[in-house]
């Protein structure tokens, strides 16, 4: 077992102390040990008396660095439940945490005198990162839940003649959207804007079943965008008897228009999802991917350029997600 662990550690001193004691085994003096693996004979003694006392385990590596004075485990829970509240909470004038302040209320509450640097490299170990919050109205819709359960039942319901589909619109911006990219330190790469910004608008429905992306595009974010994206989806899914939509609660998908024609065409089914609640419609996903993928930093002077990569873009994404539109070429 000793001969093994020697071939696969990768801790030179722990295969010295094993080979010294295979050495000793086999009936070599201390002396002719010490030299073969230059050491002292002291520190063969002291290995016999590790070997002695604990076995092979006493012959491992201790680990490098100094160990932890502080409880490290309780610490970290405190930390998780602090982060929990925000340091009003607790009288002071911050809205955030601050290493220094975590550091200060950690002393008040258990006596160790940590350092702010100490709580900065324990905090990745605790679980905790650094991000940005996320904004979130107060108000609730008093029926969501019911909403919710409307979504869900049709979409457990989904199928080829039943298709279910995610729908909603996106602004595209002849001036770029800014975004974070690889470059040298300190030279910022720069993303030549037109001045003059021009508007188009795309209406897109998401297949929630196969992730297949139908859209239509137009100059106005209409009635009548969502109109034709209506009867685009009719056309395409001629065979299908019944079309729902889930729809955020935008005029357009509730103005007077829309809603003759709904009632004109009773093939179609719309769902409201609920208020404030933009992450129920996974097509905002592809809208991110969108931006992610053709609008940040481009370099277009003109919209029917950019207009063209957007067309590729929502051509190649199909199904989405999966289609590694990332790795397309133009």
């Amino acid at each position: 077992m000793m001969q093994k662990t020697i071939h696969r550690t990768k801790d030179k001193n722990h295969a010295r102390r094993l080979t010294a004691m295979l050495m000793l085994h086999r009936g070599d003096s201390v002396s002719h040990v010490a030299r073969t693996l230059c050491c002292a004979r002291s520190s063969v003694g002291r290995w016999i008396n590790w070997f002695t006392l604990y076995g092979v385990e006493g012959l491992k590596s201790l680990p490098a660095g100094r160990g932890r004075r502080w409880p490290f485990e309780h610490i970290s829970a405190l930390l998780r439940e602090l982060v929990k509240y925000s340091p009003g909470d607790f009288g002071y004038q911050r809205s955030r945490w601050s290493t220094e302040l975590l550091a200060i209320k950690i002393r008040d509450i258990t006596g160790c005198p940590l350092h702010s640097s100490t709580v900065r490299r324990w905090l990745p170990a605790a679980g905790l990162v650094w991000r940005r919050a996320a904004p979130t109205l107060r108000i609730r819709d008093p029926h969501k839940d019911e909403k919710l359960a409307t979504i869900n039942e049709a979409l457990a319901q989904c199928s080829q003649d039943h298709p279910v589909f995610y729908e909603d619109e996106v602004d595209i911006h002849l001036n770029p959207k800014t975004g974070a990219d690889w470059q040298l330190r300190g030279q910022q790469k720069r993303v030549i804007t037109p001045g003059q910004n021009e508007k188009y608008y795309l209406a897109g429905a998401l297949h929630s079943g196969t992730g297949r992306v139908s859209y239509v595009g137009g100059s106005s974010k209409s009635s009548w965008l969502f109109i034709s994206l209506l009867q685009h989806l009719k056309a395409t899914y001629r065979r299908a008897k019944t079309i729902t939509l889930i729809v955020d609660n935008y005029i357009i998908h509730k103005s007077r228009k829309t809603l003759g024609w709904l009632k004109e065409n009773p093939k179609f089914r719309v769902i409201y999802q609920p208020v404030y609640s933009p992450w129920v419609n996974h097509v905002e996903r592809l809208w991110l991917a969108l931006h992610e993928t053709i609008t940040r930093n481009h370099q277009c002077r003109s919209m029917w350029q950019l207009l063209k990569k957007v067309r590729h873009f929502m051509d190649t994404v199909s199904p989405f997600p999966g289609g590694k539109h990332g790795l397309t070429k133009v």
